[in-house]
Formats: structure tokens, sequence, C-alpha cells
């Protein structure tokens, strides 16, 4: 079966009087990828402030994910997003109406639970077909629209199934079905892929991202795995004790951290401690080269990425950062090999290279010298705090 899917430019606007009464596949009002805006958004459990004044914009049609280790408060604030919580203070707006008093099941919002929340007494079409027969969906019209949504997810042939004789990643693409199948304006996902394994996680990851492109549907995604935010977001909000630390596209986000947090919870990171004097960077008697502009701050710190790290030779390293130092451990990780390397008065550094027959036979033995150098347009400096 071909899908055919509209761009929201595409999609009519409803007639005079609404459209209460026509079948599902024609009720427009509902059906429109919306913006979502956080405004002063607060959340205590008794002394414990769970969300602390968020703000946050999602454009339509956006993915954003939500980033932080468990306690960060993500998924209470997903949690209010659906009307599953309601907060101390603060709006929930909606294309422009705020929803805070809304409940939950008027809020015309997907949800994808890490359970999947599947029910075991129905079968896969009736699965996802739930969320029409609650809206008085005719059976027709739902038989038409849980195929498509089915198809959707590559699992068309698999409406008569039993939900106990499904993998964990059919029962994943079948809560995912239940979600969209109507059509929601906002798609909410809470951790969905962390009871899968490695490989099929890494797979669904790819496979969301695809349907996500196909429908152009506002998703908010919550998960605490980093890798997982940057190969499926547009943008990722990164919270930490109930507030939302930095926001930015993927790439800037791993590349310009903003504090030493940030670049310690995304991805892996050595910090050696900088000093800033008459514009001037140091760390210890070597003058680092920067390709932006310098903070003023006195004390900083140089964020280290393990791939950025170039090992030298004995060659010279004309507009590079040169860092020497003592190989100390050399680690075998399969496609990529893990070096940790000692500079003097107690600073260490990671690098990682790949795994080729060269590169490896141009190590030292261990407590050898190594030469590092770094691009100054990858040398990025934090507040030291």
């Amino acid at each position: 079966m071909q899908i055919e899917t509209k761009s929201l430019a595409e999609v009519p606007s409803p007639p005079p009087g609404g459209d209460r009464g026509k079948p599902m596949s024609q009720r427009t009002g509902d059906m429109r990828s919306q913006p979502l805006t956080i405004k002063n958004v607060a959340k205590a459990y008794g002394q414990l402030k769970v969300l602390d004044d968020v703000n946050l914009d999602v454009g339509s049609g956006e993915f954003l994910t939500l980033l932080g280790a468990s306690g960060s408060g993500k998924t209470t604030l997903l949690m209010v997003i659906a009307g599953f919580a309601r907060p101390d203070s603060g709006a929930v707006m909606v294309g422009g109406t705020d929803i805070v008093r809304t409940p939950a099941h008027k809020r015309n919002m997907g949800m994808v639970f890490q359970s999947y929340a599947l029910f075991p007494h129905m079968n896969v079409a009736a699965n996802v077909g739930y969320p029409l027969r609650l809206r008085g969906a005719g059976r027709v019209e739902i038989a038409d629209r849980v195929a498509r949504a089915l198809d959707l997810v590559q699992l068309g042939h698999l409406g008569e199934r039993r939900i106990d004789q499904l993998s964990g990643g059919q029962r994943q693409r079948i809560a995912l079905a239940r979600a969209i199948v109507f059509e929601p304006r906002i798609l909410l996902m809470d951790e969905p892929l962390s009871a899968l394994d490695k490989k099929l996680r890494e797979h669904m990851q790819i496979e969301i991202r695809r349907l996500h492109e196909k429908l152009g549907m506002t998703t908010i995604y919550v998960t605490h795995d980093q890798r997982e935010a940057l190969t499926m977001s547009d943008r990722i909000a990164i919270m930490d004790r109930g507030r939302i630390v930095q926001i930015d596209e993927p790439r800037r986000l791993y590349e310009r951290p903003a504090s030493r947090f940030v670049a310690d919870f995304i991805g892996e990171s050595s910090f050696l401690p900088i000093i800033v004097e008459a514009g001037i960077a140091r760390f210890g008697d070597l003058v680092l080269k920067t390709g932006g502009r310098l903070d003023t701050a006195p004390r900083q710190l140089l964020v280290l990425r393990p791939e950025k790290l170039e090992i030298l030779g004995s060659e010279q390293a004309p507009g590079l950062n040169v860092l020497s130092g003592i190989l100390t451990e050399l680690i075998y990780q399969g496609e990529s090999f893990l070096c940790q390397i000692a500079l003097g008065e107690g600073h260490t550094v990671v690098v990682r290279g790949p795994t080729r027959r060269d590169t490896l036979a141009g190590l030292p033995e261990l407590g050898g010298s190594m030469r590092l150098g770094l691009h100054p347009e990858d040398t990025v400096l934090v507040p030291d705090a």
C-alpha cells in the first residue's frame, strides 16, 4: 500500500462551524502539527524542586529531545506537557493557547511510554485502533487508518497477531503506530527504546527519525542516552536539577558546550585548567591558539574530546596546539582504541584513534613519550565552575 502524506501547508482549513461529525480522516482542526511553548513552569514535591522556572519553545514539526540524568526533571516536564502532572505555576501553550487546565485526554497528544502500555487482551490491530474507537470513528475508517499506521511502521502484516507473540522491537513499533494513528498535533515519547538491546535500539533510532521526517509531527522525546539524542534530534535541551542548562542543535551542542557540565555529560571529555591574562590563554607554559573569541574570565577549562586530538610523531606541527606526555594506558575497543596520557602535575588526557595497522604501529610502548596536536578550531574553553 502506498501512503500519501501531505505537508502542513497542504492541509485545508476547517469550514465555518467546525468539522464535528465528519469522519476522523476529514477532521482538520486537530490534525496539524503545532508549536509548543513552556513559560516559567515550576513543579515541586514538598521541598524538592523538580522543575525550576523552565522556559522552552518547540517549533512546529521539530524533533526536540529532553536529555538528562535521572532526577534532572525531563520526565516530569514531559508529564506536565502531556497533562498527567499539573505544574505549580507557569503556562503550557500549544498553538498560542494555554492548556495547563486542559485534561490529558483532551490535549490531542500522542504518547509512547517506556513500558509501551499495550493491551495484552487485544490483538495488534485492536491496540492500534483503540484511540480511534475512543474518538468515535467508524469501523471502516478505523480499519483503513490502522492499516496505514501499521504500514508506516512496516508491520502491516501483523494486524491479527497477539501482543505476547511480538518481539520487543515489534511492540515498540506497535506503540508508536497507536500514538500516531489519530494524527495528534504533538507526539511525546518517554524513553521508548530503553528496554531494547543495543543493536535494535540503534536501528529503531533511525526508524523513528525516518518516520518523523515523513510525518513532520512535532515530537518531544525524553532520554538519558546522549548518543541517542545526538542521532535523532533537530535540537537537544540538556536538563540538570530541574532547569534547561543548554539547548542547541546536536553538532553545536557537542562542538561548543557552554559549561563543564554539558561537555562532561554529552560525549567524552578531559579537562585542563587554563589561565587567561591580557587576552592570552595558557596551559602551563603552552600558549593556546584558539579559533574563536576568547572569554575574559581568568580561570577556564580546556575541553579535550578524545577524537579531536591528533597523535603526532617527531614532525613539526605548525598551527596546532601541541601537548606532550607519557603513555600510561592503551585500551583496545574493536574499531578504535583509547590511549591515556599523563601530562604532568596530575593532569591526564585521553585520545581515541582508529585501529589501523599504521596508527597502532606508530604508538610507543607504555611509559613512552607521546605528542598530541589540537587544532585551534577544536580548542574549546568553558567556565571553570
